[in-house]
């Protein structure tokens, strides 16, 4: 298992009219700790697409458990399980100051040839730089 933590703050302009995260914000808020847990491991997305891959999202679940607010620092922990092939699936948890948790969600990408769309093997450095990290 390798996990990757992202501080953020919650930005005005993220909220509703109740003050709270709109939930449509998570979103970004996983894809950020997605981008900056590759970035950690020396990889990055602009990377393997201008080596022809792409990643897209097959899957996403979603629980939120309390409302993030308006200039709370928010704790984006993303983890990797296991080994990607084809795909790689990684999970997250959002805490805020307090260390409440705050949502819990999953997402699945599916490693696509930008040429052709259609599904390919994760690139091996990648694959490389998380069994450094233990993932088998």
């Amino acid at each position: 298992m390798y996990t990757h933590q992202t501080k953020l703050r919650v930005r005005y302009g993220e909220t509703d009219q109740m003050g709270y995260v709109y939930y449509g914000n998570y979103a970004q808020f996983f894809e950020i700790g997605r981008v900056e847990m590759l970035r950690s491991l020396g990889l990055s997305y602009r990377a393997m697409e201008e080596k022809g891959i792409m990643l897209p999202v097959m899957e996403y679940n979603v629980k939120y458990i309390k409302p993030a607010f308006y200039d709370d620092e928010i704790i984006i922990h993303t983890t990797i399980s296991e080994l990607p092939g084809i795909k790689i699936k990684f999970d997250y948890e959002i805490f805020n100051e307090k260390n409440d948790l705050l949502t819990k969600a999953h997402t699945t990408l599916v490693f696509v040839k930008k040429t052709d769309m259609k599904p390919t093997i994760a690139p091996q450095d990648l694959r490389e730089q998380l069994e450094l990290k233990g993932l088998k």
